[in-house]
């Protein structure tokens, strides 16, 4: 485990984190493979920790450790169950949108509840078809007196079985190109907004991302989130300074249990009368694994190690998301060849986390939105530095609290 960053209260908060996920969550993750369906009471019970309060200020009653600590909170958990990690850390994306553009109504009414663990937010951008582009999204919402009316299909949302907060970007205005999108909350419950049914994946079992729908669902206009106009700049954000770096931490659980899992068998499992990891072949894989992951975990803790910081660092943050993601798929097939026949049993880890780590890839954007995206970076032609502009709201005492 890298001391990379770490105080020695940060220390102390990951191994708080590792006790309850072998606790709590490790008993439970055969039972979601088996079943599929969505684990809710395991979700609700992670959010009473006060952990998807991670970098909410002190003042709303959050923890205000920042994302290092939010980091090393997602990967604890990732390393026992990528699933959880994965619901853990939708619930930190779903809450940035309110930190960063919530009015002061809406941050007191809401950050509160969400470090509580009595709220867990989500935000739904994604549309069947406009998926990575956002200004392609068809989801609408039309003024009706004081109140505004959403219609639309919004896909890929995670915690949308759990979520009891919705953060919908919908389109506001047709004439208004960027900024005709705008964003609202929408509570579970309110009539017109509806949950479809849940479909088990090929991996992150007991994690739900399904599909929200909306017809004629109404919502009062003090539920819009900032000013009209300023959806894709909340989606673009929150991707950036949450989604990027939680995916990352996810990626970075799975590469460590793929690491561990691989290690443990290549030194138990007897070939020729001698340990697998004595083979010169092995030794070489067990290596490559080790240099992945060591790579990974310096690049995803120097982004948000600057993110706390406040220094620019966009760049880093999309970067820490591609690389951790291609290292990870990587060292589950250099894993699974380890294992050889062995590993394609149900009854093995290894199986699992193979499947678990395809599904870090495609949220926060894909390898080739990450390439684009750094490319626009480099050229110059992406003005917005988010990590400027929404700097980690750590408290003087932050990094000790």
């Amino acid at each position: 485990m890298s001391g990379l960053y770490l105080t020695p209260q940060h220390e102390q908060l990951r191994q708080a984190v590792r006790t309850f996920a072998e606790c709590e969550v490790a008993p439970r993750v055969a039972e979601m493979e088996q079943s599929g369906a969505v684990e809710r009471d395991l979700v609700s019970l992670m959010a009473r920790q006060g952990w998807i309060g991670a970098t909410i200020h002190p003042e709303y009653g959050g923890m205000g450790v920042g994302h290092v600590a939010k980091t090393l909170i997602i990967e604890e958990i990732a390393q026992v169950s990528p699933a959880m990690g994965a619901a853990v850390q939708a619930s930190q994306l779903g809450m940035a949108k309110i930190l960063h553009f919530g009015s002061d109504q809406q941050k007191k009414k809401w950050l509160p509840q969400i470090a509580a663990g009595t709220v867990l937010p989500t935000i739904a951008v994604t549309e069947p078809d406009s998926g990575s582009h956002v200004l392609g999204m068809q989801a609408t919402a039309q003024r009706r007196g004081n109140d505004y009316v959403l219609n639309g299909r919004k896909c890929y949302i995670g915690n949308s079985h759990v979520g009891n907060l919705h953060g919908i970007v919908v389109r506001t205005s047709k004439k208004a190109g960027p900024r005709g999108l705008s964003a609202f909350l929408v509570e579970s419950g309110r009539p017109g907004l509806s949950v479809g049914e849940h479909i088990p994946s090929m991996g992150l079992r007991g994690f739900s991302f399904g599909e929200l729908i909306l017809e004629n669902c109404r919502v009062p206009a003090e539920n819009l989130l900032g000013a009209p106009g300023v959806g894709l700049d909340l989606a673009y954000s929150s991707s950036v300074l949450y989604g990027r770096p939680n995916l990352t931490a996810v990626a970075l659980g799975i590469h460590q249990a793929l690491v561990d899992e691989t290690i443990a068998y290549a030194q138990k499992r007897v070939l020729y009368g001698r340990p697998l990891s004595e083979l010169p072949t092995v030794r070489e894989k067990l290596g490559l694994l080790t240099s992945r992951l060591t790579t990974a975990r310096s690049i995803a803790y120097e982004a948000v190690r600057l993110l706390d910081q406040g220094k620019p660092c966009d760049k880093l943050l999309i970067n820490a998301k591609l690389v951790n993601v291609e290292l990870v798929r990587d060292s589950a097939r250099t894993a699974m060849d380890v294992h050889g026949a062995a590993g394609l049993m149900t009854s093995r880890p290894i199986e699992r986390l193979f499947r678990d780590a395809e599904h870090t890839y495609a949220p926060a954007g894909t390898g080739d939105i990450q390439i684009l995206r750094l490319g626009q970076e480099t050229l110059g032609t992406e003005h917005d530095q988010w990590s400027q502009r929404f700097p980690s709201p750590l408290p003087a005492t932050g990094a000790a609290a």
